[in-house]
């Protein structure tokens, strides 16, 4: 388990809220989200690898595992359970999370993130996900470092942004963003994430013949919701299909005019949603 840099906001005394972020972000990403949200003291991690938290080289070191048992330490010590945010790869930790231990969370959100059964079976099949997730195999390769980061990290902000609508990626947040990635070890350690992952990414007509996640092994058993930016090109609605096979207390909200980065475009609807369905949950 690794001690975790925290970004917060929010009294002290509110009830705490954790957010997760993805690739290739870092705590600091959840602000704009947090300002809508002051009922909550939200509590985001620069996760395994980010930020200024602990960034080991060894690929192993990212294995699920890991990566999870750094938020059970870290909910452990705020107190459990509680809701937890996650969007991106932060869903994939979050999903471990609440799969392996569901006493810690009392409330499952992710935006635009991925249960681990839906995904592989679409990575397995060689159509559209699977092109869509190609670049996995790009950023498994050991230049990928070297790609990212040359002339100023235009390599991470094309990948970033592809097909995106990144006019919130500019002026003072993207030098934020560049001076995250600029940390020594971070790259590594954010790539890494994806070299340690179990998944696997058929090549487009030539679907794999991998076994479904069963039911018992991906259960999720907190409440759940699902917050979809319906233009995301990176993830692709069709993992939301079947997903309540997993998740016997689901809701999915599907949000028109947003994509991948919704938390950035619209911070403002993504926090009444989160705030009025956890209101209705109490």
């Amino acid at each position: 388990m690794t001690a975790l840099h925290l970004h917060t906001w929010g009294p002290p005394d509110a009830p705490p809220l954790l957010l997760l972020h993805g690739f290739p972000e870092y705590g600091g990403a959840w602000a704009e989200v947090a300002a809508h949200l002051p009922g909550y003291r939200c509590i985001a991690p620069d996760q395994r690898g980010y930020g200024l938290s602990p960034a080991p080289p060894e690929v192993e070191a990212y294995r699920i595992g890991a990566l999870t048992g750094d938020i059970a330490a870290l909910i452990d010590e705020i107190g459990a359970p509680l809701p937890v945010v996650a969007h991106d790869w932060g869903a994939a930790v979050a999903y471990a999370l609440a799969i392996r231990r569901p006493d810690l969370v009392s409330a499952l959100i992710v935006v635009n993130g991925v249960h681990p059964g839906p995904f592989q079976r679409e990575l397995a099949k060689g159509g559209a996900q699977s092109v869509a997730s190609a670049y996995i195999e790009y950023l498994r390769d050991p230049r990928a470092e070297e790609r990212l980061a040359a002339d100023g990290f235009a390599g991470l902000q094309r990948l970033f942004a592809a097909r995106m609508d990144m006019r919130w990626l500019s002026g003072p947040v993207l030098e934020a963003y560049r001076a995250e990635w600029s940390r020594p070890g971070r790259l590594t350690g954010m790539v890494n994430w994806y070299r340690a992952t179990p998944l696997r990414v058929a090549e487009a007509g030539r679907p794999l013949d991998l076994p479904l996640l069963p039911v018992d092994a991906g259960l999720i058993r907190p409440p759940h919701l699902v917050l979809w930016g319906e233009d995301d090109t990176a993830l692709l609605p069709v993992c939301l299909d079947g997903l309540d096979a997993w998740c016997p207390d689901l809701t999915v909200r599907r949000i028109p005019g947003a994509d991948h980065w919704i938390c950035h475009q619209k911070p403002a609807e993504v926090a009444m949603a989160i705030s009025t369905w956890l209101d209705q949950r109490r």
